[in-house]
């Protein structure tokens, strides 16, 4: 019996491990992007992801209101993501196979960018 209890207390504690590292990031300020009229990837594909991998960060239709544009083009198998500050600066580039990655790699740069 001691085997099994010690057994059942190592696997707690494991799943509880896989638990904690697969939850999402804390949110960070809450950022605002512009999608660029040149973008060709769905806008409701790149909020549904935005919403899973960064729910600080949210697509608006108001330039003036936005912290950053993002250019988002592509396909599957080959996303390319252009991030730009206001004033039209590049700032940050990312090229993936998955489109949860490049939200995902724009999300961790637009946090860790400095605020305004």
């Amino acid at each position: 019996m001691n085997r099994l209890q010690n057994g059942i207390m190592i696997l707690a504690v494991v799943l509880l491990g896989v638990a904690g590292t697969s939850a999402k990031e804390p949110s960070g300020r809450p950022i605002k992007i512009l999608m660029a009229p040149s973008s060709t990837v769905p806008r409701s594909d790149i909020i549904k992801n935005f919403l899973n991998k960064c729910p600080n960060v949210t697509v608006t239709l108001e330039p003036k209101g936005s912290d950053f544009m993002l250019e988002a083009g592509g396909w599957p198998g080959a996303y390319k993501f252009t991030v730009f500050k206001k004033g039209g600066d590049a700032i940050y580039s990312t090229s993936t196979q998955w489109l949860s990655n490049a939200v995902k790699d724009v999300c961790k740069f637009v946090n860790a960018y400095p605020p305004k």
